[in-house]
């Protein structure tokens, strides 16, 4: 184990230049990631003096298809993507957490103090719960000191928050489990802390994305064991590159719309006796339409025929990734864009009507490609981001058509990540 100085002179001498290249994947962005672990190093020395470190990694996820399936157990197709989190960490032998967060001073966790006591908005909770859902599942727990820098784009639907949980047990993981917990176990870890000790009610794709790395498809018909299989192809094998433009648009009081979405599918479900969507009947429910209308609402039968094709949509496009059929996949694409849009309702928030930057940027994108790519919104939706697949050629003229209404780097042009959770140095 190296320490902070033999790091910084190794990094700014580039032997871990293939290493990053593996993580990010883009020439273009090397200097500036080299340069960012330097800074991030020397910040750990400024906070904890120089001392032998390791760092991990934990990636940003892009949901491709399968929007708002997973909390009703259904499919999803999801990728790592090449924005991180990064942690410089050094074991300690106090049973305390302490972390520093870019520039937030996150409150210290004393990791034999992480039972659950009041549902929290904060860090230092997401790290209780984590400590917490280790100990639950009779996996080793302790100390470390930390530094940790996100690229991940807080509020874009590139799920931050998970990137965060995910990096906190990859750490746990490696220091005191010898790297052994499955990465699918700290997803489910990280989806506790969340739904438990932060009071989001996510599903699991998140994790489950940012933790386990590179184009997966998983099926969440039985939560408790997800089946993750790799899709075995690239973007670039289509020509096509993975846009995310960030409308800017705050997701700050929208925690009710969020939450809103899987109470009205599941008041459907429950109208069948059922708690999740995946487990109705699907002639069933159109059998019954009228009478789901007069107990759930018009919202949640939309919303639930947003599910029940979305679900069969992703088994769609997964099978038109593995034919390369690169026209199959972007007509998939469109429809469920097309479905969120119009079925799920979570392109704007109904509660705050004036402001539609992400049906702004979608207009705009549809314009701006013209048969050249196609786009949907991503993540959960409300306000944040929207997603493209762009033809290689035309990029450049559609960052900037993008960039014109929503600013300068509000585009920005990703790869698909082989390694979601993970050390970079040992």
């Amino acid at each position: 184990m190296k320490t902070v100085k033999n790091l910084i002179d190794a990094f700014e001498n580039n032997q871990y230049d293939d290493r990053l290249m593996t993580l990010y994947g883009d020439a273009s962005r090397l200097d500036a990631e080299r340069n960012r672990y330097v800074n991030a190093l020397k910040t750990f020395e400024r906070l904890y003096g120089d001392q032998p470190v390791q760092i991990f990694s934990a990636a940003g996820r892009s949901e491709v298809a399968g929007n708002h399936t997973d909390h009703q157990h259904g499919r999803v197709l999801a990728a790592s993507i090449n924005l991180d989190t990064i942690g410089i960490v050094a074991k300690t032998e106090q049973n305390v957490i302490k972390v520093v967060s870019d520039d937030f001073d996150i409150a210290p966790v004393d990791v034999n103090q992480t039972e659950l006591e009041t549902v929290e908005e904060s860090s230092a909770s997401l790290i209780r719960g984590v400590v917490q859902g280790f100990k639950n599942a009779n996996w080793n727990v302790g100390g470390f000191e930390a530094y940790m820098t996100s690229e991940v784009i807080v509020g874009a639907g590139l799920s931050s928050s998970a990137s965060f949980e995910v990096l906190v047990g990859t750490i746990l993981s490696y220091l005191y489990n010898e790297g052994k917990v499955p990465m699918v176990e700290i997803a489910k870890i990280a989806q506790y802390a969340e739904n438990k000790y932060f009071g989001k009610p996510c599903g699991l794709m998140d994790q489950c994305a940012c933790a386990v790395g590179g184009l997966i498809t998983i099926d969440f018909m039985d939560p408790k064991a997800p089946v993750v299989q790799a899709v075995d192809l690239n973007f670039d094998d289509f020509g096509l590159n993975l846009c995310i433009v960030d409308t800017k648009g705050s997701h700050a009081d929208l925690t009710h719309e969020y939450a809103a979405v899987p109470a009205e599918m599941k008041a459907v479900a429950n109208f069948f006796g059922k708690d999740v969507l995946r487990d109705v009947d699907v002639d069933a429910f159109y059998e019954l339409i009228p009478a789901v209308r007069e107990q759930a609402g018009d919202r949640a039968v939309l919303r639930a025929l947003h599910f029940f094709h979305e679900n069969e949509r992703v088994r769609e496009i997964v099978q038109a990734l593995e034919k390369e059929d690169k026209e199959g996949f972007e007509r998939g694409i469109l429809a469920s864009g097309n479905s969120s849009f119009k079925y799920l309702q979570n392109v704007f928030a109904a509660s705050d009507p004036a402001n539609q930057a992400v049906s702004l940027a979608l207009a705009i994108s549809e314009e701006a490609l013209e048969g050249k790519g196609v786009s949907r919104v991503h993540g959960g939706g409300f306000a944040g981001t929207i997603q493209a697949f762009v033809n290689t050629d035309d990029v450049q003229a559609y960052k900037e058509k993008m960039e014109k209404v929503f600013g300068e780097g509000s585009c920005h042009v990703l790869k698909i990540r082989p390694e979601g959770g993970t050390i970079v140095v040992e």
